[in-house]
């Protein structure tokens, strides 16, 4: 994902600085519009989905929390589970937060052009899969991680199931089979005056993520399934 505006760093700013008066707006084709909540991008443990939650239990080691955004994830690790974190988020205004909120480690940086060490535990949270964009980079995904992660390391990522969006009220599945996979959406976002271009971003499907990791040499577990079709996968390297 690459923007031309900071909207996240511009809207997290604006929070963490008092200044908070509008939500980011999510805009897809054929959809409505969603809304990000900026405060809930600085929410606490207790305010987690369980997904996340499970995510952070589970952590270890020498941690790597891609897309950290506010932090909020790093910073539990780091205050509450004493764990050496590195957070990298491409967006600037959310690395100058994080380290104003005292988060040790953070760094401007795309994580596939990350490669200066390996960890325990990488994260992917809040729909960590929608990074690798389209199913067809999933293989460069599960490439370049293998360089990141320590032996007996952790790769930690939520994604949702969004077949739900194409039920039709007999129960039934409309999904065009010769269109590309449900779950690629492309997204605009919007805040204040401020306008992204369109990216990629991407929902998978356990069974899917599942394959892909058995292709590229890891072994994948089903930790725990959310409320809302979401759920949290583990991936370790097979020996």
């Amino acid at each position: 994902m690459r923007m031309n505006t900071d909207i996240f760093g511009e809207a997290i700013k604006d929070y963490f600085n008092n200044q908070y008066t509008e939500d980011i707006v999510v805009q897809a084709d054929d959809f409505d519009d969603d809304h990000i909540p900026i405060p809930y991008l600085f929410r606490s443990y207790p305010e987690m989905p369980k997904v996340e939650q499970k995510a952070l239990d589970t952590a270890f080691g020498k941690v790597l929390d891609v897309g950290c955004g506010a932090g909020s994830h790093g910073l539990y690790l780091q205050k509450e589970k004493k764990l050496d974190v590195t957070a990298i988020d491409i967006s600037e205004g959310a690395i100058e937060t994080c380290k104003k909120r005292g988060l040790k480690n953070v760094y401007i940086q795309d994580v596939f052009k990350h490669n200066s060490g390996t960890y325990d535990t990488i994260l992917f949270l809040m729909n960590g899969s929608g990074i690798i964009g389209t199913l067809d980079h999933i293989h460069r995904f599960f490439n370049h991680i293998k360089t990141l992660l320590t032996p007996g390391g952790q790769v930690l990522m939520d994604s949702s199931d969004i077949s739900y969006l194409f039920q039709e009220e007999d129960g039934s599945f409309w999904i065009d089979a010769s269109a590309r996979y449900y779950g690629e959406m492309r997204y605009i976002l919007k805040y204040k005056k401020q306008k992204s271009e369109a990216f990629d971003w991407l929902y998978i499907d356990y069974n899917t993520l599942q394959n892909a990791a058995n292709a590229n040499g890891f072994l994948s577990e089903l930790l725990i399934e959310g409320e809302n079709n979401d759920y949290l996968a583990r991936f370790t390297l097979a020996n």
